[in-house]
């Protein structure tokens, strides 16, 4: 494993806050559990841990509103508990920058996440969202900049996808 394959977290993190993200809303999730970590742990970050994905778009608004910039951390069945709220950010036209990890692709062993997995992109699409998809670890700081170009520089929605096999097979494990 090349050095550039084990650290594309702490890149991504490091791209995040060169960016100018300040507030980071996630609902737990083993495949951003790094990158989590790495926002927890920076004092210029405030991270909030989320209820529910949704939530996490109002928190971007209100960071936009109060100046700040805001990126929401997700799993790729939460696009679909925020389709709803979607409709905020293209309506009011505010920055939304969403880091999505994939279920539902390569090697998924639960069934429950196909459906949504199947159907992120064409989803995040009929939103008006920009989707760029980092099926491999070279992929991730060159999209992460474009979709916070996009974002935060014409005040878009903007998703970073993040593919089941950069993130690794999920074992079930009880």
């Amino acid at each position: 494993m090349s050095a550039q394959t084990a650290d594309w977290p702490d890149r991504l993190f490091e791209t995040l806050k060169r960016g100018g993200v300040r507030q980071v809303g996630y609902v737990p999730d083993a495949g951003h559990a790094r990158l989590i970590e790495r926002c927890r742990a920076d004092r210029d970050i405030r991270d909030i841990a989320l209820t529910t994905e949704e939530e996490g778009v109002a928190l971007a608004a209100g960071a936009w509103l109060g100046g700040e910039r805001a990126a929401l951390l997700m799993q790729s069945s939460g696009v679909g508990n925020c389709v709803n709220m979607f409709s905020l950010a293209r309506t009011c036209r505010f920055p939304l920058l969403m880091v999505i990890t994939m279920r539902g692709e390569w090697e998924e062993f639960n069934p429950w996440q196909v459906p949504m997995g199947s159907i992120v992109d064409p989803v995040l699409k009929l939103c008006e969202a920009e989707i760029y998809r980092a099926p491999g670890p070279g992929d991730v700081v060159s999209n992460a900049e474009r979709a916070i170009q996009h974002a935060f520089g014409d005040e878009r929605i903007a998703a970073v996808i993040l593919s089941q096999e950069l993130i690794g097979k999920k074992v079930w494990t009880r």
